[in-house]
């Protein structure tokens, strides 16, 4: 697939422009953070709020260089300060993801990773106390089961998922499973986003809206769009308690930026490309915790 392809096939699904879904307006009653569950990713973002800065999402996939290096690397990441964990669950059409992730996705993949390796490195990162959420494309949770998935990252002790390609029309089954399970929902908006759909979004997640800084696949940048500063204060307008923004964020001056408007900021291809370059697992950890601890300190307000 394309990049153009692939940029177009998740924020198709971030807009909601593939035809509007079959679901009614009610899609569920938990804004950003809100709702009867309390939200760990939620908690965790509010208490960056507290110390006066923007929260560090970090993205490493599952299975790169392998399962228990992505755990090691995780673990490194979160010595650098990082608040909340996205966890990439290695899928074989990664439409949201630029060359970095997409190449360190397919080798994992051609290493045996599986759905059942995100479980158990959920299970041995969950007793770090940072949330851990999956970031997974919806077809391989609907192949495992919503139910099933749900409940096996609830028992792995994992915070709940972000589903990129996924809409609040199309939710129904994961919005009752994440309630149950009090597990909580990430879903996506983007700079082409209708009101209506922004405020679609705000009311069916939980945790955070990914507020998408721009149109196209994940990748570092050297400039972010200011729809990303709009985009924010449209999904807040729109109810949601916490925005954070990913997709191009990379730098210091990325991480300053996007505090100056937003709860959290989300960085993944930077963080792979120093896992995919470093020498030895030793280097890459530094690395890791290295620039983790200097995006934290870039995000003070």
């Amino acid at each position: 697939m394309t990049g153009a392809n692939r940029a177009e096939g998740w924020t198709d699904a971030a807009d909601g422009l593939a035809g509007g879904g079959r679901g009614t307006d009610a899609v569920g009653t938990a804004s950003a953070g809100g709702g009867g569950a309390v939200s760990r990713t939620g908690a965790a973002i509010d208490a960056a709020t507290a110390d006066g800065r923007a929260a560090l999402i970090a993205y490493l996939p599952v299975g790169f260089p392998d399962v228990a290096g992505s755990i090691d690397a995780v673990r490194a990441l979160v010595d650098g300060g990082t608040d909340v964990i996205e966890l990439g669950l290695p899928y074989s059409d990664p439409v949201m993801d630029g060359p970095v992730i997409e190449a360190a996705v397919t080798h994992a993949l051609a290493a045996g990773t599986r759905v059942d390796d995100t479980f158990r490195a959920v299970e041995a990162l969950a007793p770090l106390g940072v949330p851990v959420l999956v970031m997974s494309y919806y077809n391989p949770i609907f192949h495992t089961g919503v139910a099933r998935c749900a409940a096996r990252l609830a028992d792995a002790g994992g915070a709940g998922l972000i589903t990129p390609d996924l809409i609040p029309d199309e939710a129904e089954d994961w919005i009752a499973a994440s309630d149950a399970l009090g597990l909580d929902r990430v879903f996506l908006v983007a700079p082409t986003s209708t009101d209506a759909r922004v405020r679609r979004v705000a009311d069916a997640s939980r945790g955070f809206v990914y507020v998408a800084s721009t149109m196209g696949v994940t990748g570092e940048r050297t400039t972010l769009s200011d729809a990303a500063r709009t985009l924010s204060a449209r999904t807040r307008a729109a109810g949601a308690t916490r925005a954070c923004v990913g997709v191009g964020v990379s730098t210091p001056a990325h991480a300053a930026e996007v505090a100056s408007y937003a709860d959290g900021v989300i960085v993944g291809s930077a963080f792979v490309r120093l896992l995919r370059d470093a020498a030895t697992p030793a280097e890459a950890h530094r690395s890791l915790r290295a620039l983790a601890a200097t995006l934290r300190g870039a995000a003070h307000r």
